[in-house]
């Protein structure tokens, strides 16, 4: 296909999902298959411009002055690569297979449009329903944080200290340019440019032999800031397919007891084949069985509850964008409530001295501090760590940082714009 026909291509699947209401993943996956005669490149780069037009969504509809799929996809080109006029008249030509020619109000936009005077969650792209929330979190420059989440990610790396180092990752991967993570001493993180295929790193022998995991940076520092420690008796309470579980047992060195519990048994089952590629001996997985607790003989035994809690997952938008459009107040709610209660389940696991490590993926004060500060109304007997101990654990570059994150009484935010990674909360809970 050409660079022309796959933008006719990115307007009809964003087509599909605004008129069938359909997830990103899953229009661009119908598309492909009523359009056999695209190889595996041409959808990948349609999949680009497509998630593109989301991240930038609502900045390019106000800069085209309307909301249609083409108007979108236009704006997104200027905003989002950064294309000059010239380059997207080239492309909408309307030749065969192209889409139609630039009006002259599109070309003058695209000249001399700009978001000077567009309120926060236009500049920031996310809904306006959010747009008080976000206030809370990071008033006046909520804006910012929103374009930040608005660019496309890197590809994270952590190194399994298990099996490997850095320096050797490193150098299996060279033809991938692997740099050292900012923050993460054992993490790789591989930039992408907005036209780049992201790389199959899944299918790379040294992966396979279980010396490196993907995951961002923030999650790697999320189970590093938990402080286990070798010998511990650690819980993960929301272990999911096992991405911080398999970080806590690096960190355990595999020493000690990790117990790795989902109540979705769907969420759960990938964890089993990345324990044995990873060598991980350390962790025991309790899977939930209906009417019988099976986590009841671990009761005021844990040292460390880690609780990665499920959230609207607004600190990830650069990696999902199509979330942050689907996302309701009613989810948020619901959210909120099933936080609240883990909060309180993890309660009865932890001995005296032990700690909960609250981490959610959200940039949202209410699933962040207000549910801290809500627990421990409801809690006396915890106290906050204070997140300037936390961030000890990342040595030299603790107070690096400590300046770049955002932190309050609560804990400890990272987001894209302040330290490179996606916006992770973490608050660290220690039993009196």
């Amino acid at each position: 296909m050409t660079p022309a026909a796959r933008l006719s291509a990115a307007i009809e699947v964003l087509t599909l999902i605004e008129t069938n209401k359909r997830p990103a993943p899953d229009a661009l996956r119908e598309w492909g298959q009523t359009h056999r005669f695209a190889g595996s490149g041409d959808r990948s780069a349609i999949g680009s411009l497509v998630f593109d037009v989301l991240r930038r969504r609502a900045s390019s509809a106000w800069l085209m002055g309307a909301e249609t799929p083409r108007a979108v996809l236009l704006g997104a080109l200027r905003l989002a690569r950064n294309m000059s006029v010239e380059d997207i008249s080239k492309l909408a030509d309307g030749s065969r297979f192209a889409i139609e020619a630039l009006s002259d109000d599109e070309r003058k936009r695209l000249e001399s449009g700009s978001l000077a005077g567009a309120p926060p969650h236009v500049a920031g792209d996310y809904p306006e329903w959010l747009d008080a929330h976000l206030a809370q979190s990071f008033g006046e420059e909520r804006w910012q944080e929103g374009m930040a989440l608005a660019a496309r990610a890197p590809l994270d790396l952590r190194v399994n200290t298990l099996k490997s180092k850095r320096d050797a990752v490193a150098k299996e991967l060279s033809h991938l340019n692997p740099a050292p993570s900012r923050w993460s001493m054992n993490g790789l993180r591989i930039d992408l440019s907005a036209e780049d295929k992201q790389p199959p790193v899944t299918s790379e022998p040294s992966f396979i032999k279980g010396d490196f995991e993907v995951q961002d940076e923030g999650s790697q520092l999320a189970a590093l800031f938990a402080g286990a420690k070798p010998g511990e008796q650690v819980l993960d309470l929301c272990a999911g397919a096992g991405g911080k579980t398999l970080a806590l047992a690096a960190h355990m060195d595999n020493k000690g007891q990790l117990f790795a519990y989902d109540s979705d048994l769907r969420r759960l089952a990938p964890i089993h084949e990345r324990l044995t590629r990873a060598g991980a001996r350390n962790i025991q997985v309790r899977s939930p069985r209906k009417k019988l607790d099976v986590l009841a003989d671990l009761e005021g035994t844990m040292d460390l509850v880690l609780l990665d809690a499920p959230c609207t997952g607004s600190g990830v938008w650069r990696r999902h964008p199509d979330a942050k459009w689907r996302i309701r107040p009613g989810a948020l709610e619901i959210r909120l409530r099933e936080q609240t209660a883990l909060l309180d389940e993890a309660l009865r696991f932890v001995k005296p001295g032990g700690r909960i490590v609250y981490v959610t993926c959200s940039i949202l004060d209410a699933e962040n501090g207000a549910q801290i500060r809500a627990f421990r109304e409801r809690h006396a007997g915890f106290e906050i760590v204070s997140p300037n101990e936390v961030v000890k654990a990342l040595g030299d570059n603790a107070l690096i940082f400590s300046r770049a994150a955002k932190l309050s009484d609560e804990g400890i935010q990272m987001t894209p714009r302040r330290t490179g990674t996606d916006g992770f909360f973490v608050s660290v809970l220690k039993k009196n």
